[in-house]
């Protein structure tokens, strides 16, 4: 049975007492929670990854990091260099989004070194597999999709995201709109090439009901993706997002009632004024199913910095009820990341993860800042580095530009606030 199909039993799971340990919460309301599709644990019975985590209403807000080969770069040494750098800047999940190279090795070889739950995209796979083998995408068969969605539900990954809204009623629905940047979503993009090309329904669509058998056999949660997520801030919030958003907490029913567990994927570039508004319509045309959002990015014009644009919204939309924080590194738009991209872009978003779980008023969230803030007053260094996030920046920073004074830092030295304070008090 899936961890679902446990829960609506009332049975507790060795994976829900850990997340139940983890999160300071009983087992039996996590249990109830995963009964009602407002919490997942992602955990392939073929990976049964060490360390798993619950994601979903009430619990910390947690952080994916994407990795994965590109048609110019596909060494697994080097995807094998991200997972490691992710994991140690404390990525819950990680997501394998390879497209070149043997793609099946590279997925193999990361389970083998992740501990943590892992996800895909099954179609990146199957599309690749097809121009290499029909010369192009629109000669991919049902066929080709459910191998590949068979392949990697047996080697063990434990969340597909499958861009199930993407169906001939969208884009037609696109076409109206006029967006800037029509579809940014890989995996929508080639759906909708194969659609438009075949003139046939999407197939993770219309077989939707068969992939939920596979699914369920296996445990793989399932994210269901938007494929029609804004790639530009003018487009956000439009009738082809909304319209995919209704389809996907349908279908998300649809594969809960199977006992498969579900969240849902969101945007995007999403302006400050409009993530509220998005969160909450996931929530409620969802029934409170997990949110994973991709940033959203908060702005188009900082290239290069686009880890710090979705690190804003990505803590907003936190706030305001997200559930699961895609990463996303400086080098989005613009190259492959490195293993230090990766890094960076996990601890940024674990920052925006950390800033929404004070607004949510996490218990563990509001200690670890009153415990930093305890040793900053007490101008106590070893014990702030050793509280903060990032341990390694802090530390080299710290030993960078010491100050002549013993308990103060560089910036104020002997004028130090809180050494001024410490006097006054004393009075």
């Amino acid at each position: 049975m899936t961890q679902l199909e446990q829960a609506k039993k009332n049975k507790i799971t060795a994976q829900i007492r850990k997340i139940a340990h983890q999160e300071g919460h009983s087992p039996q309301s996590i249990r109830e929670k995963i009964a009602q599709g407002k919490i997942v644990i992602p955990y392939n019975k073929n990976h049964r990854p060490k360390k798993p985590y619950g994601i979903g209403q009430g619990l910390s807000t947690k952080v994916n990091a994407n990795i994965g080969t590109s048609a110019d770069f596909f060494q697994i040494k080097k995807e094998l260099q991200k997972l490691k750098a992710a994991l140690s800047a404390g990525a819950h999940t990680i997501m394998d989004l390879s497209t070149g190279g043997n793609i099946t090795q590279t997925r193999q070889a990361i389970l083998a070194h992740c501990p943590v739950p892992l996800g895909t995209v099954p179609i990146y796979q199957a599309a690749v597999q097809a121009v290499k083998n029909f010369g192009s995408i629109d000669n991919m068969t049902v066929k080709d999709i459910f191998r590949v969605i068979i392949e990697a539900a047996q080697d063990g990954v434990d969340f597909f995201t499958l861009h199930c809204g993407v169906t001939i009623e969208s884009l037609n629905r696109l076409k109206q709109e006029k967006r800037i940047t029509d579809i940014v979503s890989r995996g929508g993009a080639i759906l909708a090439e194969w659609i438009s090309k075949n003139r046939q329904e999407n197939p993770l669509y219309k077989y939707f009901d068969e992939i939920l058998d596979i699914c369920r056999r296996f445990d793989v949660t399932i994210s269901l993706g938007d494929g029609m997520r804004p790639g530009s801030i003018a487009d956000a919030t439009d009738r082809s997002q909304i319209q995919e958003l209704i389809l996907l907490g349908e279908l998300a029913q649809q594969a809960q009632a199977k006992g498969v567990q579900v969240m849902i994927e969101g945007p995007g570039h999403v302006p400050i004024d409009q993530i509220q508004t998005n969160v909450q319509l996931e929530k409620r045309l969802c029934h409170n199913a997990p949110f994973y959002v991709l940033g959203p990015l908060v702005t188009d014009v900082a290239p290069g910095y686009d880890h710090i644009t979705a690190a804003i919204g990505g803590a907003l939309a936190g706030a305001w009820g997200a559930d699961f924080l895609c990463y996303v590194t400086r080098s989005e738009h613009l190259h492959l990341p490195t293993a230090e991209d990766v890094k960076e872009g996990v601890i940024v978003t674990r920052i925006a993860a950390h800033a929404a779980d004070l607004a949510k008023g996490i218990d563990r969230a509001w200690d670890w800042d009153k415990k930093i803030s305890q040793a900053r007053r007490q101008r106590n260094w070893n014990k702030q580095i050793a509280l903060a996030i990032d341990q390694e920046r802090p530390k080299k920073m710290r030993q960078r530009f010491k100050s002549n004074i013993r308990d103060a830092c560089s910036m104020c030295s002997e004028y130090c606030s809180l050494k001024i304070m410490d006097r006054l008090n004393k009075t």
